[in-house]
């Protein structure tokens, strides 16, 4: 169970780019309704003006999934808006967040001159307004465009530095999870190649020696061949419980995984539940949730600052499942940083690699869950 999540610095990249885009959005239609309640209030003003606010909504609405290409909407828009202009002059200044949108969404070989011919536009409106053409009602459309051209790309900026960012955690987050699959497999190569030695040194040894004494054993020397086969065959059964036992965790010495638990809970001055009828599982698997739990709770005591934690382990019909819960104060798991909580991500491919999952859920000050299950049938990964 693997996720990509922001950095906090991404994160507020991403807030900040969807405020500007907010802001332009009540931007548009506070100046649309300043423009029309500052006409002359006719019908066919009011009728243009819903017309264009609907068109605006349907594309600010669907973003990226406009029914029609954004060429069309925008000139839809912009058609819609010098049809307004020439009824209610009053609404030039709605050409201020249009400009963004031409600089958003076509080339820029096409967006300036096309903020260009808008600014054109407003000039023309406020020179039917009282007063006629002044300086005043050109400086200031020609002011906004350039505050609109700046803006845009700065904003451009953000959102390309922004995207930069994101494809760069993404990389160091597949670079990080391959590199620790590689460090597992690497480890997992070792320890089959120290067995081998172990087994080829040891247990082979002696399977060989049982069959070749009885190969060569005769009649009459059964007994004492029996005897030395029987004291071959014990010390392969001691060698055998020995490799078992170097497979287990200490806490998992002659106890059940129930039993381990409690101990751990009970170490920890931490609630232990037990749920079911505990079952059998394979040597892997009470490894895992031991370990899980141990992580768990280790976080716990360095972060959670939890007055209660609870640890429990429920054997169900096709799973077992483990929880480990603290009402301290919590984290966002969507802010978590490349790299932290790494004992989990372990936890996750190991427990993964034996059917099973781990979730995480917390938000700040609400505490956390973290959960496992395994199914009762699971198997020692080979």
């Amino acid at each position: 169970m693997s996720r990509t999540v922001e950095p906090p610095e991404h994160a507020a990249e991403t807030r900040a780019l969807r405020v500007v885009r907010l802001a332009l959005h009540v931007l548009f239609y506070v100046l649309l309704a300043i423009g029309l309640a500052t006409g002359s209030g006719s019908a066919l003003g009011w009728g243009l003006g819903a017309a264009l606010a609907v068109t605006y909504a349907v594309g600010g609405l669907a973003g990226r999934r406009l029914p029609v290409p954004a060429g069309l909407w925008l000139a839809l828009l912009c058609l819609l808006w010098i049809l307004l202009v020439l009824a209610e002059p009053s609404t030039g200044y709605v050409a201020f967040p249009l400009y963004f949108l031409c600089l958003h969404l076509l080339p820029r070989r096409w967006s300036v001159p096309g903020v260009g011919l808008l600014t054109a536009a407003v000039v023309a409106a406020q020179a039917q307004t009282g007063g006629g053409l002044t300086a005043a009602k050109v400086i200031g459309p020609c002011a906004g465009a350039l505050v609109a051209l700046l803006t845009a790309y700065g904003y451009q900026a953000l959102y390309r530095e922004s995207g930069r960012r994101q494809r760069l955690i993404e990389d160091l987050i597949r670079t990080r999870d391959e590199l620790a699959a590689s460090q597992r497999e690497a480890g997992r190569l070792a320890e089959r190649q120290r067995l081998s030695r172990e087994i080829h040194d040891t247990l082979a040894q002696g399977l060989s020696s049982i069959v070749l004494l009885a190969r060569t054993a005769s009649p009459a020397d059964y007994p004492s061949r029996l005897r030395e086969i029987e004291e071959t065959a014990a010390a392969n059964l001691a060698e055998a419980r020995r490799f078992v036992a170097d497979l287990r965790p200490v806490q998992l010495e002659n106890v059940s995984l129930t039993e381990a638990l409690r101990r751990l809970a009970a170490g920890a001055d931490v609630e232990f539940r037990l749920e079911g009828e505990p079952v059998p599982l394979p040597v892997e698997a009470e490894v895992a949730l031991l370990r899980l739990a141990q992580e768990a709770l280790a976080n716990v005591r360095r972060h959670a600052k939890a007055e209660r934690t609870a640890v429990t382990l429920a054997y169900q019909d096709d799973e077992v499942t483990l929880d480990v819960f603290d009402d301290g104060v919590g984290f966002d798991p969507q802010l978590v940083r490349p790299g932290e909580h790494f004992g989990l991500h372990g936890m996750r491919q190991r427990i993964g690699e034996l059917g099973g999952g781990v979730s995480v859920e917390s938000a700040p000050g609400e505490g956390t869950v973290v959960a496992a299950s395994l199914p009762v049938a699971a198997r020692e990964v080979s």
